[in-house]
């Protein structure tokens, strides 16, 4: 099958899956709705689909007719708590909940994918798995599906993601690096209320929070070497009941991100550190909860790679391919990426200066020029058949 071309006539179709998608925006976990409409547009196309009775999400099996292996397709789902304001007409009907991160493409250009490789079975050497996974934005929503065997016979994995650093309709797969592993904590401090005029009385769990915050700095600056990408945040702090009582608690969490496993050790050793003593200092305690919650995406399999770049080459000629900085934002297809070392992350490209597609992903004015979905549709597709072709035969 020409993938490219058959996309393309496609366009209509995943374009209406991407706004019913759109419209009906649900959060981490509680993608229900989205998980029904997926289900019932699968099984309309003759595949077999599993769901789960305590979990949402769904996996979809391509059975091709010769025998190989099994490649996975992934597709986000899940929508963010943002209040929209992107100017589409089909705009959230779920009051505080938007598709700001572009799950409802990457979960429509799948259905495309699913639709092109069903048609193509009698030519397919092997299986292909579609994963529609529930709750990435909650960091821990691909461990599931993982943890409860369903993904256990995949030999290779690509995910993909729209990304507006990238020209749109264009395609970043790179070797190495590409997003940032995730770890979160959370510190409590205990020190002694009394009252301010007399805070001799007390341990001052404000001037001990805010030393930590001071010292924390010093991980990135001074502990960290220069040659590895290391940043530290503190986002939120809270503490205090009245302005003249001395605090006796504090509660501040953050983030780091990183690329190296050797940093991330740093990192921790050295807050967990300057925690302990800062606290002490001011004659407090303090707690720290810390959380390795992703690893960094790494498309470490060049070998795979460069079957995606020519999948890409294959549909829409050498221009199709650009490269990007990497990002130090987080992606939960990493933990997948673990499990199943032959693996990669892709990003297609939805900046489009010209049609106002320049915002971030996570903001409320967030949107993509609709063109790019053929094309994310028939990567997805062509990279599966051209990995199982390569890899055909019996399966391991």
């Amino acid at each position: 099958m020409n993938f490219s071309n058959r996309a393309a006539e496609l366009k209509e179709t995943i374009r209406e899956h991407r706004h019913y998608l759109h419209r009906h925006a649900e959060l981490s976990y509680q993608e229900y709705e989205t998980t029904a409409y997926l289900v019932s547009r699968l099984k309309e196309l003759g595949l077999e689909v599993q769901t789960f009775p305590d979990y949402t999400g769904c996996i979809a099996t391509v059975r091709g007719d010769l025998p190989g292996k099994t490649v996975m397709l992934r597709a986000d789902i899940d929508a963010l708590p943002i209040t929209e304001n992107s100017g589409v007409d089909f705009e959230s009907e779920n009051a505080g909940v938007m598709h700001a991160c572009g799950h409802d493409c990457h979960a429509s250009m799948l259905l495309g994918a699913a639709q092109m490789l069903q048609e193509a079975r009698e030519t397919i050497r092997g299986t292909v798995k579609l994963l529609f996974q529930a709750g990435e934005e909650a960091f821990y929503g691909a461990r599931y599906y993982w943890d409860q065997g369903y993904l256990s016979d995949v030999d290779a994995a690509m995910g993909m993601h729209v990304w507006p650093t990238v020209e749109s309709g264009h395609l970043a797969i790179q070797d190495g690096y590409l997003m940032a592993g995730c770890d979160n904590f959370r510190l409590t401090v205990h020190g002694k209320a009394a009252h301010g005029s007399r805070p001799e009385e007390g341990c001052d769990a404000i001037v001990a929070a805010c030393s930590i915050i001071t010292n924390l700095q010093t991980v990135v600056s001074r502990l960290n070497t220069p040659l590895n990408p290391l940043v530290v945040t503190i986002g939120s702090i809270r503490s205090g009941t009245q302005f003249n009582i001395i605090a006796d608690t504090a509660v501040m969490e953050g983030t780091v991100r990183t690329y190296a496993s050797e940093t991330k050790d740093v990192a921790e050793n050295a807050i967990r550190k300057i925690v302990d003593l800062a606290a002490a200092m001011s004659g407090c305690t303090a707690e720290l909860d810390y959380d390795r919650i992703e690893p960094c995406v790494c498309n470490a399999d060049t070998a795979l790679n460069d079957i995606a770049r020519k999948s890409a080459v294959t549909l829409y000629g050498e221009d199709i391919l650009r490269t990007t900085d990497r990002a130090t934002g987080s992606e939960d297809f990493s933990y997948l990426m673990e499990k199943i070392p032959s693996s990669l992350f892709v990003f297609l490209g939805c900046r489009d200066e010209e049609n106002g597609c320049i915002y971030p992903v996570h903001n409320e004015h967030f949107k993509i020029n609709e063109d790019i979905l053929p094309v994310g549709a028939a990567e997805y597709a062509q990279f599966a058949w051209d990995y199982l072709d390569q890899n055909g035969g019996e399966a391991e």
